[in-house]
This record gives C-alpha cells, sequence and structure tokens, in this order.
C-alpha cells in the first residue's frame, strides 16, 4: 500500500504489529530481536531501510527495563542504518505513572525515557492514553498521543449499554475521562472518593452519585494490581448497583490482579490489546479484549500522508 514505509516490530507485543500492518496492507519488516547468555540484547535490521520511513510497534510493558531497551536498540540500529524516519509507536508507555517528583531525591523516569527515546534516533512518538497527559511535554519532537475511546465506545459499550448506565470514576483524577465517556454515552456520572495510603494500595472511602439499580461502567486508563477496580467494584455492590462493568485501556494484570477480579463483583471487565494477555489473564471468564490496531494503524496511514490525525483522537 505505501511506498519507503516499513513496520517493525520488537518482541514484546508482534501480534498487534502483525494486525497493524495487515490493515495497512504491508509486511511486517524482517527484524530479529535475540539475546546474548548474559541478557544483553540484540537487534539485527534484516532489510534494506535506507530513507524508509520506519514505524516501531513496541509497548513498554512488563519485563519494562527489557522491552525499554529493545525498543532503543532497534531505533538506533535504524538511525545507524539511515531510515528516512523512525516513528516509535508504543501502545503503553512504561514508567508513566513515574511523571513528577512525588518526594524528596525521587526520580521523574518518564522524563528519562523520553530523553533515551529522542537519543536513540526517535523522530515522532504515537501513544494511547497516557497516565498523565503532561508526558507529551517531556519530549521537543511531535507526540501523537491518540484515545481508546472510539474503540471501546464503537466494539463494546454501544452494543450493551444505553442512556441509563451510568459511567464511574474510580478516583477524583480519572473524572474528565469519565466525563468523556458518560457524555457520548449520555449516561449519568459517578465518583468514587478514594484515598491511597501507599503505592499499589487503596482505600474506597465515598461514592458520589446515583447507582442503585443501574448498569455501572467503571472507567479508567489502566489496571494494575486490581486493588483499586476491585474496591470500586464492591463500593458499587454495596450501594445497590444493578451490573457492574469495568473498561481499562491498558491491562498491565500485575500480582495478584487476576485473583482479584475473579473474587470482585464485576461482571466483565474489557480492556484493549495495547499489552498482551498473560496465560492467567486469558483463561480468565471476565477478561474481554477489543483491538486498538485500527486505531493505530489509521494513525500511521494519516502521519505517512501528512494527513490530520486529530480526527481520531474523538
Amino acid at each position: 500500500m505505501f511506498k519507503k514505509v516499513c513496520i517493525l516490530s520488537g518482541n514484546a507485543h508482534r501480534t498487534l504489529a502483525t494486525d497493524i500492518a495487515n490493515y495497512l496492507e504491508t509486511p511486517l519488516a524482517r527484524a530479529k530481536t535475540q539475546r546474548f547468555s548474559d541478557g544483553e540484547s540484540f537487534v539485527d535490521i534484516d532489510e534494506n531501510v535506507r530513507g524508509v520511513d520506519a514505524y516501531v510497534v513496541q509497548p513498554t510493558c512488563s519485563p519494562v527495563n527489557d522491552t525499554v531497551m529493545e525498543l532503543l536498540i532497534m531505533c538506533d540500529a535504524l538511525r545507524r542504518a539511515s531510515a528516512g524516519s523512525i516513528t516509535a509507536v508504543i501502545p503503553y508507555y512504561g514508567y508513566a505513572r513515574q511523571d513528577r517528583k512525588v518526594a524528596p531525591r525521587t526520580p521523574i523516569t518518564s522524563k528519562l525515557v523520553a530523553d533515551l527515546l529522542v537519543a536513540s534516533g526517535v523522530t515522532r512518538v504515537v501513544s494511547v492514553d497516557l497516565h498523565a497527559g503532561q508526558i507529551q511535554g517531556f519530549f521537543n519532537i511531535p507526540f501523537d498521543h491518540l484515545y481508546a475511546m472510539p474503540v471501546m465506545l464503537d466494539d463494546y459499550l454501544r452494543q450493551h449499554f444505553d442512556s441509563s448506565a451510568v459511567c464511574v470514576s474510580p478516583d477524583a483524577g480519572g473524572v474528565e475521562r469519565t466525563r468523556a465517556y458518560s457524555k457520548r454515552l449520555n449516561a449519568g456520572l459517578a465518583i468514587i472518593d478514594k484515598r491511597r495510603e501507599r503505592a499499589n494500595v487503596s482505600e474506597v472511602m465515598h461514592l458520589i452519585g446515583e447507582v442503585k439499580g443501574r448498569d455501572c461502567i467503571i472507567i479508567d486508563d489502566m489496571i494494575d494490581t486490581a486493588g483499586t477496580l476491585a474496591g470500586a467494584a464492591k463500593a458499587l455492590k454495596e450501594k445497590g448497583a444493578k451490573r457492574i462493568v469495568a473498561c481499562a485501556t491498558h491491562g498491565v494484570l500485575s500480582g495478584p490482579a487476576i485473583e482479584r477480579i475473579e473474587a470482585s463483583p464485576i461482571d466483565e471487565v474489557v480492556i484493549t490489546d495495547s499489552i498482551p494477555l498473560s496465560d492467567a489473564a486469558r483463561a480468565c471468564t471476565k477478561i474481554k479484549q477489543v483491538s486498538i490496531a485500527k486505531l493505530l494503524g489509521e494513525a500511521i496511514k494519516r502521519i505517512h500522508s501528512c494527513d490530520s490525525v486529530s480526527s481520531l483522537f474523538a
């Protein structure tokens, strides 16, 4: 379909990269990523990329340090092979939660990763639902921040819910995101006031809004250990919620996440394929995935043809 363009993939999510390449009707470029016996990553781009616009698809998910290094090494290889441009397509941006100093003598690792990407030769970044929008400002190169909301709405929510539902923000910080969903579904809005005592541990305090006898959709950007999600679902059930569904862009699902989801009153958890599912997550009957391959493929198509990407922000 395109001339002088190639889609490459690291080891983190070849399935998503293949789906994107299929949408664009172009083959996935040949690249080998391997590990030496001491754990070092090595990348070999197995075709000519001189003057080519390269798009490297690599979510920096678990194991985060390995996937970040793999992405940096692949971009460095492309730069040294005289690629025309290098766009890092990062569906899930690792270290996104370290976006500011929360105490003395702590790092801003999101900024560090941004600097490393630019130093490796990246000329543009595409990512989906950043944990903090300010991360875009850590880059002095173009950054396209996409949202999974159109995919969630078209592929799931509009098929199962109507205006009688309530969109629920699991914390105060997610109200803007949840309001956007409720506006497009013409649904109600509720907020859970949560106090976090330490990392990965949260306690539900108060529920603002009416949920009794109504379907509830918990909206979040990611599900990590699922402690917030399970606590929110419990609070909604105690207040008389009828059906509880959670929608999140990134299914990190670390630690006891699967066990908490299974034990919670949640009927279904809908996540995108920005991060590949573990075997345990695939076996969980409550978890459903929707694909963002078309969204990312369309963004790549518009970037390459110099068309507007803003309509994808819907």
